[in-house]
């Protein structure tokens, strides 16, 4: 072993040369974003998914808690846990205010994460219910508990509904690093700025997209590979696209969209409307439509019929 390190630490990688146009590449891309100086550091994907854990924790204490924690002690769990967690969210926070260099950064920070914490029970009131609509919507489910512990459409909507709240309060990179941490761990990608109404039922869940400008109202239910996404890009007289302007689909309450189907533009599906499986669709359809694909023929010839 001694003689193998012994004689890799005389072979020459080129490590020198390697550092120099590593630098010079670093240079010149702070140069092309126009910044001189070193850049601030961005928020921690790794902080703020210790924050995510703990705010599941805060949020269920009963069943993503401590093991042993009893009825005595519950309050000051959360009280604990909690205090503790609005410290490092709020410095997460000021990293992305301070790297877009907004004035002020400190005290924007403390008030973006002090509305956050008051909007915690209203994210628990909106959770309960779509736990309830998982609950209600699969005959596999054995109890609630289950959905809650269980179900990625959960993980998913529980860390959309974090950072929806972030990204409207102005905090868009660390939602967005939020809404990524679900999307690598389930599959479904939701970005923050969706909005989403009450008893949502993400069934099964992988491959579901649900872009940027999306709104769904209550009571929805999509299945796996289910995207709700942009029909084309408007781009400005320079040819850069255009950022901002709504362009994905508008889901009225009570709606079914089955696997694999696949809803594009600034459309209207209508109240109570169902999308069948695979379904292609790029129009607005009126309340209570049924929307399937075309019927495939099946025939079965004997003996050279139909030929």
């Amino acid at each position: 072993m001694s003689d193998f390190f012994s004689q890799s630490t005389k072979q020459d990688w080129g490590v020198d040369e390697l550092v120099i146009r590593l630098r010079h590449l670093r240079v010149q891309s702070l140069e092309t974003r126009h910044r001189r100086d070193k850049p601030p550091k961005l928020p921690s994907r790794k902080e703020l998914q210790k924050i995510l854990d703990g705010l599941g924790a805060v949020l269920f204490p009963n069943r993503l808690g401590l093991p042993d924690l009893n009825d005595e002690g519950i309050d000051y769990f959360v009280g604990h846990t909690l205090d503790t967690l609005l410290r490092e969210l709020y410095k997460q926070i000021r990293r992305e205010l301070q790297f877009i260099a907004v004035e002020d950064a400190y005290q924007q920070a403390v008030t973006i994460t002090r509305e956050f914490a008051k909007r915690l029970p209203e994210v628990r009131t909106l959770l309960d219910s779509d736990i309830q609509a998982a609950y209600e919507g699969d005959p596999a489910a054995r109890s609630s508990d289950e959905v809650l512990v269980c179900y990625p459409g959960i993980t998913a909507i529980t860390h959309h509904r974090l950072a929806h709240i972030l990204h409207q309060l102005g905090a868009p990179l660390v939602a967005r690093i939020i809404s990524e941490i679900a999307h690598s761990a389930t599959g479904i990608d939701i970005h923050p700025g969706a909005q989403i109404g009450e008893s949502f039922f993400i069934d099964h869940g992988t491959g579901v997209v649900i872009g940027e400008t999306a709104v769904i109202g209550k009571h929805v239910r999509v299945y796996q590979a289910v995207t709700l996404g942009a029909k084309r890009f408007q781009k400005d007289e320079d040819g850069i696209l255009v950022k901002g302007n709504a362009r994905h689909p508008i889901v009225e309450d009570d709606v079914v969209i089955y696997a694999g189907a696949t809803i594009l533009g600034r459309i209207t599906i209508g109240r109570g409307t169902t999308v069948g499986g695979n379904v292609w669709l790029t129009y607005s359809v009126p309340p209570g439509s049924n929307i399937t694909q075309a019927h495939v023929r099946s025939e079965m010839f004997q003996d050279g019929g139909g030929i």
